[in-house]
């Protein structure tokens, strides 16, 4: 019988507490993990790993706020002192917020803008860096970051979240582009709406204008973004880097 498909690997994954982070830590975790989820929710992520580990699976938790570069060097430095050698094999950053809704940018304050950045550009791009400074050693890993459809096309009512998750997409190619002759993958995924808590907190008539947009008119799934994630970040997605996998049920259109 075969290993689990993470046996023996350790895994970060941001925004973990709940929603897509959560169901992603849960499978790479049910797979053979070891998984450290962070999270600006100290109480939930630690309920969280709670709950999964209880299933067996070996889940911590580590308060992070990914915007902080000396929060995410020291939320690292945890996950190294609790593996073997030190090894960080994935690295999963869902953490984000989508800021403004259902207006438009001329109502939109310099200090939502702030944030957004902070969080969803500035968050990714640090969590990116110590990622790969963390695997660079090994010459092996997987960063996975998480972009939108919104950053491909634009959703109209969220600007700020749009530019964000653009600019993800950009940071991706670069980055993936950078590490392309090691054993590190970057890359990023485009969902479409997920149902998800954030979304619940989405105005109505802003989640109506996405899933109108989507060919298959529903939301995508918890599970259905796991399943994508986990083969991304695989040693089976070994040829793919610098790329942004859509996840949109027909809604993306290049």
């Amino acid at each position: 019988m075969h290993d689990p498909r993470f046996s023996k690997q350790v895994a970060i994954v941001t925004g973990g507490a709940d929603g897509i982070g959560k169901a992603i830590a849960a499978r790479l975790a049910a797979e053979g993990a070891s998984v450290t989820i962070f999270d600006v929710a100290p109480e939930k992520a630690a309920a969280t790993a709670v709950e999964l580990s209880s299933s067996g699976h070996a889940v911590h938790s580590e308060p992070v706020d990914i915007s902080c570069e000396d929060a995410v060097q020291s939320g690292f430095a945890s996950v190294a002192s609790r593996s073997i050698d030190g090894r960080i094999d994935i690295v999963v950053n869902c953490a984000a917020i989508v800021g403004p809704t259902n207006r438009r940018i001329t109502e939109v304050t310099v200090e939502e803008w702030d944030l957004e950045t902070a969080i969803n550009l500035r968050g990714t791009f640090l969590m990116t860096k110590h990622a790969l400074l963390a695997m660079e050693p090994r010459n092996y890993g997987r960063v996975l970051n998480f972009a939108s459809i919104a950053g491909k096309e634009g959703n109209a009512g969220m600007s700020p979240y749009s530019a964000t998750k653009a600019a993800v997409i950009g940071l991706v190619k670069s980055a993936g582009k950078e590490f392309a002759e090691t054993g590190i993958t970057v890359n990023a995924i485009a969902p479409a709406v997920i149902r998800t808590p954030m979304v619940d907190g989405i105005h109505p008539d802003q989640v109506k204008y996405m899933t109108d947009k989507i060919p298959m008119k529903r939301c995508g799934t918890l599970e259905e973004v796991a399943n994508m994630s986990c083969w991304i970040v695989s040693p089976e997605a070994s040829f793919c880097t610098a790329f942004t996998f859509d996840l949109s049920g027909g809604r993306a259109v290049y």
